[in-house]
């Protein structure tokens, strides 16, 4: 590749090759306020959900980057002009900040670099934007232009450039595991590489629908769950052996070739001979049942209706199509919906929305074309791609994935048939997920707007942030704060603290939410280079227009005074305090100066309030047990009274693994040997205290 710029005064510089965005994690956690207070795990919180929010597509957004007179864009573009290659290559407009504004492939990037620098030539407004706003462009020759459209895409991903069409909330997809590094093959969920030996069945539209499809093969199928650790510890069947959710290969209860034979019939339903797999269950029922064998029967009965459950739940199936994944795009509103269906082995393998950045001004087709290129910029095609609209780049698309999968890939815009009946499904999915959005904004809106009246803001909120801590009796103590806007919870910007403060008084909530805050509005008060540079990427303001305290006067009090020291002068607060015996319905609102408030217990807006204390809740406690846990693990069995070394023993040996003894009921504690029902309760008590 070659690389140019239209400013003469900087040294040619290398693209950021596209190699090293592939293959990466695209759902990395967003970086943290103070590291290491990031929740990883919580980032992926509401994955059952239709996924991403809808993008700010204001018009003060829109007219944002627009600096700077048209004639000057113009001249920089010809400048790039006179240096442009007439060879296919990717191009990009910077701003004056260095910022990209947009990244584009050309088959010859002189001729359409032209045409951006004739004057009069009648564009789009948010292409004369666009230009108004670029002070340079860099361009990188490429060998052929499907290299281009690769090389686009990756660039896309990396750069979010303000006026290309961005694909949100890109999560990898999980796939089901058949293990084939051990005798008896494992099931289970993976995300990642597929580096382990062993058969992979996906791709799955979420973790939902990859767990309970593996729920009812375990029933069907009898597969262990298992890890191998865990498996070569066992001298008894465990619970998922009594509940016929695995055939007990561990300790013996059925042999090698039966095994084997229950993972051959697995791997052939997931390879798409349900059929076949169906039909000789049933012809094995029957035989066990014409031979009075009925307990055999009932078993191959209860396997059948796991298999049934299983293609229930897929829905749709096709006849005709073994491999395939469907794109149909809807717009209402100025908004766009991208639904995406996968289909493997002639079976539903689920569906998920997505929300792309675009402006209004972008057409069906513009948008689903961007969107299928960044797609698969980290992930293997099928060798069907079946769309709702036709693209206009459809064959170098279909060649450039060809390049990327090792196989030849269909792309087609079906016009008959069943490959079209299932395009309309997926655009009906499609203009469905988009009317129940656009309603939770509206819905979100209004809420907003009634808060705004009921409580006296100065301005109807566009983020609100909301404070709570957790601790036992001041031990693993954290904070947390979750964020709401006008499109709902904006789960990419929780954050949690690790207390760290030395000499706190153990479960002083004051404490503790004095540091919260401080670390939370010292970086507002005087952001780093990092944090401005992350606050240009978000989509909603960094400063909330509104913070709520869990809590009484007290806290309120407490929080004014934080505020005080910090100089916070221009941000609303609020506190929520629990009513009598902690009912639901009956708080009361404390806000600065002002009587105390009590709502209707029907009140919408007490309702939403409501909601916002409880995610903070639930987040909070969630983040505690984290850490909670990650200390029981490092400690161990000792630090529980009366457990002694016998006792932990005798708990390993029953249970296996720390884990297992976490999970186990008070009842299957006392069935160890040596451990009393006093000292059930104890283990018990010690891995479920309800922290404060």
């Amino acid at each position: 590749m070659t690389t140019h710029s239209s400013d003469p005064s900087k040294a040619p510089e290398a693209s950021p090759a596209p190699e090293s965005k592939r293959g990466s994690a695209p759902d990395l956690p967003p970086e943290n306020l103070d590291t290491p207070d990031i929740d990883p795990a919580d980032a992926r919180a509401g994955e059952e959900e239709d996924e991403g929010r809808l993008p700010d597509l204001s018009e003060e957004s829109l007219e944002a980057v627009a600096e700077g007179p048209l004639a000057i864009g113009h001249a920089a573009i010809e400048k790039a002009v006179r240096l442009a290659p007439t060879s296919p290559g990717v191009y990009r407009m910077l701003n004056a900040n260095n910022d990209v504004l947009y990244v584009g492939k050309a088959k010859n990037v002189k001729k359409r670099l032209s045409s951006y620098a004739r004057v009069n030539a009648p564009l789009p407004a948010r292409i004369l934007r666009m230009i108004a706003a670029t002070v340079n462009v860099e361009i990188v020759s490429t060998g052929t232009e499907t290299e281009a459209l690769l090389l686009e895409a990756n660039l896309i991903k990396q750069l979010k450039p303000r006026f290309n069409v961005q694909l949100r909330d890109d999560k990898s997809f999980p796939y089901i595991l058949l293990t084939g590094d051990h005798w008896a093959p494992q099931i289970l969920k993976h995300r990642g590489a597929q580096s382990r030996p062993g058969r992979y069945f996906g791709p799955f539209a979420s973790a939902g629908a990859v767990n309970r499809t593996i729920t009812a093969l375990q029933r069907a199928f009898l597969i262990r769950s298992c890890t191998d650790s865990f498996f070569e510890s066992r001298t008894r069947p465990c619970l998922l052996y009594q509940i016929r959710r695995c055939a007990g290969p561990c300790t013996g209860e059925i042999d090698f070739p039966g095994y084997t034979e229950l993972v051959r019939e697995a791997t052939d339903f997931l390879s798409g001979r349900s059929h076949a797999v169906k039909q000789l269950l049933a012809a094995e029922m029957e035989k066990a049942s014409g031979e009075l064998e009925f307990e055999t029967a009932a078993v191959y009965r209860d396997r059948l209706a796991a298999l049934s459950a299983i293609q229930s739940q897929q829905g749709i199936n096709p006849r005709t199509v073994e491999e395939a994944d469907v794109f149909a795009v809807h717009q209402e509103g100025g908004y766009s919906c991208v639904e995406v269906f996968f289909f493997r082995t002639g079976q539903n393998w689920g569906n998920r929305a997505y929300f792309p950045r675009a402006e209004k001004s972008f057409t069906p087709e513009e948008v689903l074309g961007a969107f299928v290129a960044q797609f698969y910029d980290d992930k293997p095609p099928p060798k069907l791609i079946l769309l709702s609209h036709e693209i206009e780049e459809s064959e170098l698309l279909a060649e450039a994935l060809c390049v990327r999968a090792g196989h030849k890939v269909e792309v087609s815009c079906p016009k008959r048939g069943e490959k079209k009946e299932l395009v309309a499904h997926a655009l009906t999915n499609a203009r469905e997920a988009l009317g129940r959005k656009l309603a939770d904004t509206a819905t979100q809106g209004r809420l907003l707007e009634a808060m705004a009246a009921t409580l006296a803001l100065p301005q109807v909120p566009k983020r609100i942030e909301v404070y709570d801590n957790s601790h036992i009796q001041g031990t693993n103590a954290v904070g947390a704060m979750i964020v709401a806007g006008p499109d709902g919870f904006i789960k990419n910007q929780y954050r949690k603290f690790n207390i760290k403060s030395e000499g706190l008084t153990p479960g002083d909530d004051y404490a503790m939410m004095k540091e919260v805050l401080q670390r939370r509005f010292k970086r507002l008060i005087t952001p780093s280079e990092k944090d401005t540079a992350r606050a240009k990427e978000d989509d909603v303001q960094q400063w909330p227009d509104l913070v709520i305290i869990d809590g009484g006067r007290g806290q309120l009090n407490a929080v004014r005074e934080i505020f005080t020291e910090l100089g916070v002068d221009k941000v609303a607060l609020m506190s929520v305090a629990k009513g009598p015996d902690r009912d639901a319905g009956r708080e009361t609102l404390f806000i600065p100066e002002r009587e105390a408030i009590k709502l209707e217990p029907r009140d919408p807006v007490l309702y939403f309030i409501q909601r916002l204390r409880d995610e903070a809740h639930r987040f909070v406690i969630g983040s505690h047990r984290k850490l909670r846990k990650k200390d029981i693990r490092e400690a161990g069995l000792q630090e529980i009274p009366g457990i002694g070394p016998s006792r932990k023993r005798a708990l390993l040996h029953h249970f296996g693994t720390l884990k297992e003894i976490e999970r186990a009921s008070i009842a299957d504690l006392g069935k160890v040997p040596g451990v009393s029902a006093e000292s059930a309760r104890k283990i018990f008590e010690y891995f479920h205290s309800t922290p404060n």
